[in-house]
C-alpha cells in the first residue's frame, strides 16, 4: 500500500497543501513548527480516526477555521481509493469515500493502513494503560474495522451507566423493595447484560491480538538490542479468568459486576469491563514501566511498532510506516536498525527538522526529500508549499 495524493485544507497550520507522494522513502525536513508533524498526523488520521498527539479534534482544526478536511488517495494492489474526512470540532465528523457519502467515518478505516513511530510513544511503555489499551484498539480496528463498532458501542454504554450510578445512588442503595430504587437496579440490569456482551467481545479481541503481538514484539526487541533481556507481554483483565471466548467472558463479566455491584454504587463508577484492563510488558522477569532504562524504553517502544508493523504485513498488505522524528531521539545502533527495517517497505515517511538528523545509511536507499520553508512569517505565518528535491 501507499498513498499518492494527499490533499488537506485548514488542518492544524496548513491553510491548504496538495501533496503528490511515490512509493520508496520521503523525507519532509523542516525546522520545527513548520508543520512536519502536522502532514503525517492527518495521514495517521485517515488510517486510524484519531490523532496520535491529542485526544479531540478542536486542536486539528486551523485558528478561525470552522472545520478541517483531509482527502487522501491510497493504492493497494493497483486499486485505488480517496477517501475524504471533514472534521467538525462542534458536531458530528463526516466522510466520504470516492464520490459516496458514508453513513460514518468509521467506513473509511481499512482505506489508509499507517504504522507511526513517534516520540509520543515512550507513553506506551511509561505512560497510564489507556494509553496501552489505545494501541491494542487501534491495531484492531486496522485489521477488523468493526472492532471499532464494537469499541464505540461499549463507551457508549460505559457512558450510560456510569451516569446512572451517579445520578441515582441514593436511589440505588434503597434496593429493589424501593419503587424508585427498584426501577434504577432494574435499568441497571440492562446496562450490565449490554455492557457484558459488548466487553466480552472486545477483551476477546484483544486477549487474541497480545498472544499473536508477543512473538512479534519478542523477535523485534532481540533483533534491535540482543544483549537485552528477553521482551515478553501479557494482557492483564479486570475480569477474572477471562480468555478468548466472547461468550465465556460476557458470563465471567456478569459474575464480576454483580459480586462488585456495592462497591459500584457507593463510588459511583463501573469497576469492571475492558475500560479497566492492560497491557502488561515486561523485561526478563520485571515489568518494563518503573523497571526500564531509558535506552531500554526506547527499545520497547520501537518494538512494538514494529511488531504492530509486521503483524499487519502477515495480513497481506504493507501498511505506510510513519517515523516522526524519531532519529534524533535514538543512538546509532537503533537508528541503523530502523532503517535496514524500513529499507524493504513499500512506502516510508520520514520527518527530520534537519539533515543531520538522519542516520547515515539512509543514503543507501532511494529517497525523495521535500523541504519545508516559511515565505512570510511576517504575514500571519503562511507555511509555503512544499520543495521537492531528489
Amino acid at each position: 500500500m501507499f498513498l499518492r495524493h494527499l490533499k488537506l485544507r485548514d488542518f492544524r497550520s496548513w491553510p491548504e497543501l496538495s501533496l503528490e507522494l511515490t512509493p520508496g522513502m520521503t523525507v519532509f525536513v523542516g525546522r520545527n513548527g513548520f508543520g512536519k508533524t502536522n502532514i503525517v498526523e492527518a495521514i495517521g488520521y485517515v488510517a486510524h480516526l484519531g490523532s496520535h498527539r491529542v485526544s479531540q479534534d478542536a486542536p486539528l482544526v486551523r485558528a478561525g477555521a470552522d472545520s478541517a478536511r483531509i482527502s487522501a488517495t491510497a493504492v493497494n494492489e493497483g486499486r485505488e481509493l480517496t477517501a475524504h474526512l471533514l472534521l467538525k470540532p462542534h458536531s458530528a465528523n463526516q466522510a466520504q469515500l470516492n464520490r459516496t457519502k458514508l453513513k460514518s467515518p468509521r467506513e473509511v478505516l481499512g482505506v489508509v493502513k499507517t504504522v507511526l513511530f513517534a516520540p509520543e510513544d515512550l507513553a506506551l511503555v511509561r505512560g497510564e494503560p489507556a494509553e496501552r489499551r489505545r494501541y491494542l484498539d487501534q491495531i484492531l480496528a486496522t485489521r477488523m474495522p468493526r472492532v471499532a463498532g464494537v469499541k464505540a458501542d461499549y463507551d457508549r454504554v460505559l457512558k450510560q451507566r456510569n451516569a446512572l450510578l451517579k445520578s441515582a445512588s441514593a436511589a440505588l442503595r434503597r434496593g429493589y423493595d424501593d419503587n424508585e430504587g427498584g426501577a434504577a437496579l432494574a435499568t441497571l440490569d440492562v446496562w450490565d447484560a449490554q455492557l457484558a456482551s459488548l466487553g466480552g467481545q472486545l477483551i476477546a479481541h484483544r486477549i487474541r491480538l497480545a498472544a499473536e503481538l508477543e512473538t512479534f514484539v519478542a523477535a523485534a526487541y532481540s533483533q534491535i538490542a540482543p544483549e537485552s533481556r528477553p521482551a515478553g507481554l501479557s494482557y492483564l483483565s479486570s475480569v477474572p479468568e477471562a480468555g478468548a471466548d466472547p461468550d465465556i467472558n460476557e458470563a465471567l463479566m456478569l459474575t464480576e459486576l454483580a459480586a462488585k455491584r456495592h462497591r459500584e454504587i457507593e463510588r459511583g463508577l463501573s469497576l469492571v469491563g475492558p475500560h479497566r484492563d492492560d497491557l502488561e510488558l515486561m523485561l526478563g522477569d520485571q515489568p518494563a514501566k518503573g523497571f526500564a532504562s531509558h535506552g531500554e524504553t526506547w527499545t520497547y517502544a520501537l518494538s512494538l511498532r514494529i511488531a504492530e508493523f509486521n503483524l499487519l504485513r502477515t495480513d497481506g498488505t504493507d501498511p505506510i510506516l510513519i517515523l516522526d522524528d524519531v532519529f534524533a531521539e535514538l543512538d546509532a545502533k537503533r537508528r541503523r536498525a530502523l532503517v535496514d527495517i524500513a529499507a524493504g517497505v513499500e512506502q516510508v515517511l520520514i520527518t527530520a527538522a534537519v539533515d543531520g538528523d538522519l542516520p547515515d545509511n539512509l543514503g543507501e536507499t532511494n529517497i525523495t526529500r521535500h523541504r519545508i520553508t516559511v515565505r512570510d512569517l511576517a504575514e500571519g505565518g503562511r507555511i509555503s508549499e512544499l520543495d521537492a528535491d531528489d
